[in-house]
């Protein structure tokens, strides 16, 4: 046992598990019970308890804590005075080693510690997690949400159940039909006191059901809490002790619900003293799953940085939710954006999410409400089927940052694709006819049913040309270019664009166009070959060596220059290329 000052003054032991109990009491390091229950010891910071509450959700999932909490760890077998962990950590889990000396005061843990009192991997975990964060020091300042998405690589939405749709049931059960873990907690009093009525302050508890109940008097909806950590028990309606409500419930539904008349932590309570009695949840919405007969949720992510301008994904949403009592076809969704390395560098940026459907609009149709400095930012929502920008954005201009984007989707249904990542000079003239002009054209050349045909956006972007400062180019300009840019965007199959169809490759070929103009240094129209690398990472594409050969090979003119046709051509078919990581181009035999 080794003696430091440290954690605020306070005389510090460092205790070592192995040697310390005799050998008919060795040390516990997996599960004593079945259900885990883990404390705060008296001594305990009380700022810690944002991690308990992730720990304690995890206790009651054994698949989850075992990703955290790797198997066939023992004090036996060779053990060599170590332990593994693994958290989630920016997309990917890392493996964090420690040794078994545990922080201790007067004999006593000063963080985590078990019921048990030769039982240590809630301890040993807690450890793990401060030397991942920078030290125990680092686990005040943290919040619930982080801990979650750290244990679980989910994504983490923190929700006012007084602002929850009115039927509240039916939110629920959706929730936890696609095995979402939702925790619960009354911010309303202080640290560890009780509500008269049993619930405990700023401690979490875990929602693990929703039911319909039959009783003398009709149905009543009901929520199953479970406190992973104490035995106190709900003293209110429906209190599994003493509620008088389950005499108007029959012995046969009552085994149904598996209700316990004893003092366990787990209880019923109606939906409305729900409302009423707590006031956060935590939904964590988990990607794999065995909490849930149904396919949990589909990401896609995306690992970008914000240099001088906010960086754009296209968002393609094709697939309708399996909802049978839904009337309107929609598409449910979960955005979120975190900041990389932000406490690392010392830099908090205030980001958030942003949905367009026509970015000339300049009005989000969803957003978060606010910007913040949180770690990671949350956009939940449905929208009908189509076509949709996403933006992630910081609130000053001018800030960089890594970040990381996840987009969950039900159906996995959802394309990601970088469409922009550096800010550009503008072009002073202009090369192609503002958006009024174009839907002019776009009503002169296409078909009556209002459908432009690769022939159609052929002679429309011949005229659009010939009137700015690339006239002449349209020479180059041939029909298997356009052929392909109505590919590109067709999301029906019939090689026919439909007006908002149309506006989104028009908006493209826009951008295109005024890259094209900033790297075509000598004016000749053309751009240079050793120009051309550049041009493709101002529209979002990082190409390799192999590609430019390639490029060279197939997309530029005898002298080596690639044209305007030629370059929108180029950027499409790279673009459409682009595995869904987004990252950079290459090619291999992985199908994107």
């Amino acid at each position: 046992m080794r003696a430091l000052v440290g954690l605020a003054g306070m005389r510090v032991q460092w205790f070592a598990l192995l040697g310390s109990f005799p050998l008919q009491c060795l040390p516990v390091w997996l599960f004593s019970r079945y259900q885990c229950r883990v404390y705060l010891t008296f001594s305990s910071c009380p700022d810690d308890c944002w991690l308990l509450s992730a720990i304690a959700s995890l206790s009651v999932h054994r698949f989850l804590l075992q990703k955290v909490v790797p198997p066939d760890q023992n004090f036996q077998n060779g053990y060599n005075g170590s332990f593994i962990f693994r958290f989630w950590q920016y997309g990917q889990w890392e493996e964090v080693r420690i040794d078994d000396l545990l922080p201790t005061q007067d004999n006593d843990l000063i963080y985590l510690s078990s019921p048990e009192k030769h039982e240590f991997w809630s301890s040993l975990l807690e450890k793990a997690y401060a030397k991942l964060k920078g030290g125990y020091r680092a686990l005040d300042m943290g919040f619930p949400h982080e801990a979650m998405v750290d244990m679980t690589g989910g994504v983490t939405e923190v929700l006012k159940i007084a602002s929850l749709p009115r039927d509240l049931p039916s939110f629920l059960r959706q929730l936890l039909a696609k095995g979402a873990l939702i925790n619960c907690a009354n911010c309303q009093g202080p640290l560890e006191e009780r509500h008269e009525l049993g619930i405990m302050y700023r401690h979490a508890y875990s929602l693990t059901a929703v039911e319909k109940v039959k009783t003398s008097h009709g149905t009543k909806y009901l929520v199953r809490i479970l406190n992973p950590w104490g035995n106190t028990e709900w003293e209110g309606r429906w209190s599994d002790l003493k509620g008088p409500e389950w005499n108007t419930v029959s012995p046969e539904e009552q085994r149904r619900l598996g209700r316990v008349c004893r003092e366990d932590g787990e209880f019923w309570m109606s939906v409305s003293d729900f409302r009423q009695y707590f006031e956060l949840m935590e939904v964590c919405y988990l990607t794999e799953s065995p909490l849930s007969s149904v396919v949990p949720w589909s990401c896609i992510t995306h690992h970008g940085n914000w240099f001088w301008q906010n960086p754009q994904f296209h968002f393609v949403l094709t697939k309708v939710d399996e909802d049978p009592n839904g009337s309107q076809k929609t598409c449910s969704f979960v955005l979120a954006v975190m900041q990389k390395y932000q406490r690392r560098r010392g830099v908090n940026l205030s980001i958030a999410l942003h949905i367009f459907q026509d970015l000339s609009k300049l009005r989000p149709i969803r957003c978060n409400r606010q910007y913040s400095s949180r770690r990671e930012v949350v956009l939940r929502g449905e929208l009908p089927p189509g076509h949709y920008i996403i933006i992630p954005s910081t609130s000053e201009h001018n800030q960089q940052g890594a970040f990381l984007l996840r987009v969950l989707t039900e159906q996995g249904n959802a394309v990601l694709l970088c469409i922009s990542f550096l800010q550009l000079p503008f072009p002073h003239q202009a090369a192609l006819p503002p958006t009024k002009t174009v839907k002019q054209l776009f009503r002169k050349h296409c078909n009556k049913k209002g459908f432009c045909k690769p022939l159609h956006l052929h002679n429309l972007l011949t005229e659009a040309i010939q009137g700015g400062v690339l006239a002449g180019s349209e020479k180059y300009l041939a029909l298997e270019h356009c052929k392909s840019l109505v590919i590109l965007m067709d999301s029906q199959g019939i090689a026919q664009l439909n007006w908002p169809e149309f506006q989104m490759l028009w908006d493209k070929i826009r951008r295109w166009t005024d890259i094209f103009l900033v790297f075509d240094k000598n004016k000749t129209q053309h751009l240079e070959y050793q120009e051309v690398p550049h041009a493709l990472k101002a529209a979002g594409i990082t190409a390799d060596d192999l590609v430019m050969q390639l490029v060279g090979l197939r997309y530029t003119e005898h002298d080596m220059t690639v044209s305007y046709p030629g370059f929108l051509y180029l950027v499409m078919k790279l673009e459409s290329m682009i595995c869904k990581d987004g990252r950079r181009l290459r090619f291999s035999n992985q199908r994107c």
